[in-house]
């Protein structure tokens, strides 16, 4: 899969908020299958750490530094 230069920026910010949605879904009390939600929390931070280090080998020029993303 190639992503394009300019939207690699937006695929490490979306993927991070997904992230911190997820995380903060997991303090609800209410909350059904908490394992489900654990699981799918792991996987999604895997890939953001994927994801992240992708972006670094991404060529300097021109890109968002990933610290100002996160």
């Amino acid at each position: 899969m190639e992503i394009p230069d300019g939207w690699a920026s937006m695929l490490v910010s979306a993927v991070r908020n997904a992230v911190l949605y997820q995380e903060q879904r997991l303090t609800s009390q209410t909350l059904r299958n908490r394992e489900d939600y654990e699981k799918h929390l792991m996987h999604l931070s895997q890939f953001f750490e994927f994801v992240k280090g992708e972006y670094a080998k991404l060529d300097q020029a021109g890109r968002i530094p990933l610290d100002d993303l996160l």
